[in-house]
């Protein structure tokens, strides 16, 4: 149980500096259970906090753990150079508030995206050390082969990979369609591994991250929702 001025608290939540949000409470755009605030020192218990900005509900968060559908030709970046960063679908109060992916998907890859603006969780979920898997569908060139299959099993050497990489589970899906469940999370690792097998990836989709599954979460491309706390619990090691 904590309680924070009506300044802080708007701040925290990503809706701009401490004067500028003292300015919004001054002309009376901030409201809590009915009430309009003028004050911005009142203090309010933040635990289970709704208010209302502009007319629209917003309910306080320490952090935010969010789900993205990622589409196609977004960036992972909070500084994209060739396409829209994945930002631009969120909110604007989360980019001010520092949220940022966790780890990255390449721009023509779509999918399962954690976003967050918690950094030991980003830590966390990005360390190799945690061994997570990390499911994806890759669409081929070429027909997916059992030899394809044994050899991403059995692990193909990439350029600048002390030792062969593999996957952890690798099982075909369709005639142009594979699946492949990785731990590591390498820079490309899924198209290199293709590349390496004698094969070529013409499209790529994260479907699930350790027991959350972009399909269970029901969410179109290009949109998002909160994490609760069980899901949260769906990306923690078995």
């Amino acid at each position: 149980m904590s309680k924070l001025s009506l300044d802080r608290i708007l701040q925290s939540q990503g809706f701009g500096t401490r004067k500028w949000c003292r300015e919004l409470i001054a002309v009376g755009d901030v409201s809590f259970a009915g009430e309009v605030l003028t004050d911005h020192r009142m203090e309010i218990e933040t635990d289970g906090l709704v208010f209302s900005l502009f007319d629209e509900q917003w309910r306080y968060r320490e952090h935010v753990y969010i789900a993205l559908h990622k589409p196609a030709n977004y960036e992972c970046s909070r500084k994209p150079s060739h396409h829209p960063g994945v930002l631009s679908l969120l909110p604007e109060p989360f980019a001010l508030r520092d949220v940022q992916p966790v780890g990255r998907l390449d721009h023509d890859t779509t999918g399962l995206l954690l976003m967050s603006d918690d950094g030991a969780f980003i830590h966390a979920q990005s360390s190799p050390r945690r061994h997570i898997p990390k499911i994806y569908v890759a669409t081929t060139q070429d027909p997916v082969t059992p030899e394809l299959v044994s050899q991403l099993l059995g692990g193909v050497k990439l350029h600048d990979e002390p030792a062969p990489l593999a996957a952890e589970i690798c099982r075909r899906l369709s005639a142009h369609e594979i699946e492949i469940v990785l731990e590591q999370g390498k820079y490309h690792q899924v198209k290199r591994m293709l590349a390496a097998a004698g094969n070529h990836c013409v499209a790529l989709r994260r479907t699930q991250i350790g027991r959350l599954e972009l399909a269970a979460l029901e969410l179109p491309e290009g949109e998002w929702c909160y994490l609760d706390a069980q899901e949260l619990m769906l990306l923690t090691p078995e």
